[in-house]
């Protein structure tokens, strides 16, 4: 079981010197489904006397046991969570609890999947290569009822938006679901189809009928030339 109560041995914080008490901090929900990913981000959001991490969750289903029990003030949500993607995950929150907000977080490109979080329901995106203090910003942002993406993403989103591309209407790529979007950019990080299902927590059949899916779609005829656009598409996002 993956939950684990900040108001236990990690949530001391509050009795630390320097701290607010823990009834005055905003509280914050950690969903990721790395052990390693979620202690840091404990740790580093524990340091803050405005903040505290009231519970910690490695998948959707944990996650929204955790937003019940614990009502936090703002929810951080891994996009690539095992089972129920972190998208999803996000679109169920929006959908019960619309005005809270949630921040998503990923190793993939913000151009595309910071757009993706957005249209989802989530207030922000911060990539996993960010360091802690842009993490911390990006917080106090979308708990202050803003919303958070990198300057790069938000210039290219405002540039899209005033472009005449917009009137061509969707591109292919466009079309694929957010699971195979997921994968389409691993694709195109040189990722064969065993290593993409370990990474998404999938069987490699599954993965397999993603791929062939993003093929129909994309108009591909093989497996070469799905690997060719997927690296393409991720040079050009750079």
């Amino acid at each position: 079981m993956a939950v684990r109560m900040a108001n236990g041995q990690r949530a001391g914080a509050e009795k630390d010197e320097g701290r607010g008490r823990a009834e005055d901090r905003r509280r914050v929900l950690i969903v990721d489904d790395h052990p390693v990913v979620r202690e840091g981000l404990v740790q580093r959001i524990n340091r803050e006397s405005d903040l505290i991490v009231c519970a910690e969750a490695g998948d959707a289903r944990e996650a929204m046991a955790a937003l019940e029990r614990e009502g936090p003030d703002l929810v951080v949500v891994d996009i690539s969570l095992p089972g129920r993607g972190g998208l999803e995950l996000i679109r169920d929150i929006h959908a019960l609890h619309p005005d809270l907000p949630v921040l998503g977080l990923s190793m993939h490109d913000e151009v595309v999947f910071g757009e993706r979080v957005l249209r989802a329901g989530g207030r922000g995106y911060v990539s996993k290569s960010e360091d802690a203090s842009t993490m911390l910003v990006a917080i106090r942002r979308v708990l202050d009822g803003g919303i958070y993406l990198s300057e790069r993403v938000s210039s290219l989103m405002l540039s899209s938006l005033s472009s005449s591309a917009k009137e061509q209407g969707p591109s292919a790529v466009d079309s694929l679901t957010d699971r195979e979007m997921e994968v389409f950019s691993l694709i195109g990080r040189a990722m064969g189809t065993a290593e993409i299902a370990g990474k998404l927590n999938m069987s490699v059949k599954t993965v397999e009928a993603h791929r062939a899916n993003i093929k129909q779609k994309l108009g591909l005829r093989s497996g070469p030339e799905l690997v060719r656009r997927a690296v393409l598409w991720v040079e050009s996002a750079h």
